[in-house]
């Protein structure tokens, strides 16, 4: 029997996961459906239980329902429960396993193909919601140098400072004027296509500047490029998570790297 997987957002007809899941299904030679399922904004945890009794194996969350997912799981991996936020549900007969795999992602494309080496590296992460949070675990593992998180509300900036602690800084916008070596946005400002309050004097020829948002040219990666650094949108996270959650439900990785090229073409 074919076995179905899902994703869940709103909205979500956007939605990218579709086409990267059956990719790795081709690529792997695995049995399975994904489709990607809009979710009303009151009723997540009600679609969510409907496709898991209509014999769903697994889960991906989008935007606005990770934290819905962290409160639905019946156990957490170790990097959901300090991410405070779930992208990926494993449905097992001993209940739903929780994970989140956006961290793992983003840490995948930055070393393997962007071959980006982070140790010893100042890192400068802007945003302190949810796509931020997911990400500094893993960003701490590669031993940077220093790794800033900037707010513009800079108390949320605290809180994740001192829920990881390891050195992380918390700062505002306004508190930033040296370069990084890498700058990613984790921030909300692209949706809306606006900039956060950023100093050109963050951004070198020696700088990546990384946009977590993918398909089109955002004004933070514009100013990014304006003022020297290089620039990389979210797309080969976006697959490179998706890969990550692959392996939690099919025990295998799949090749990310001629699944991105198609997107990129496409």
């Amino acid at each position: 029997m074919t076995d179905r997987y899902a994703v869940f957002g709103h909205p979500i007809a956007h939605s990218k996961s579709p086409l990267i899941h059956a990719a790795f299904a081709r690529q792997t030679g695995q049995d399975m459906t994904y489709e990607a399922i809009l979710a009303p904004l009151d009723g997540f945890a009600a679609s969510v239980a409907a496709f898991a009794a209509a014999g769903g194996r697994g889960a991906n969350v989008t935007v606005p329902f990770k934290e819905q997912a962290y409160q639905l799981a019946d156990r957490l991996t170790p990097r959901a429960q300090r991410a405070g936020a779930v992208n990926t549900l494993k449905f097992e007969a001993g209940g739903t396993l929780g994970d989140n795999t956006d961290g793992a992602g983003l840490v995948a494309d930055l070393t393997r193909n962007l071959k980006r080496t982070l140790a010893g590296k100042r890192i400068l992460l802007l945003g302190a919601g949810g796509a931020a949070r997911g990400a500094i675990e893993p960003l701490l593992d590669q031993n940077p140098a220093a790794l800033v998180v900037a707010n513009r509300t800079v108390s949320r900036a605290e809180e994740l400072a001192a829920l990881f602690g390891r050195g992380v800084v918390a700062s505002g916008f306004d508190g930033l004027d040296t370069p990084f070596d890498l700058v990613v946005n984790a921030t909300a400002a692209s949706l809306a296509g606006e900039l956060p309050p950023l100093s050109p004097a963050l951004f070198t020829a020696d700088t990546l500047a990384y946009d977590m948002m993918y398909g089109r040219d955002t004004p933070f990666l514009d100013f990014a490029r304006r003022h020297g650094a290089a620039t990389a949108d979210g797309l080969g996270m976006l697959v490179e998570q998706a890969a990550e959650a692959f392996l939690l439900w099919r025990g295998m990785r799949p090749d990310t790297a001629p699944v991105i090229a198609s997107l990129r073409a496409a």
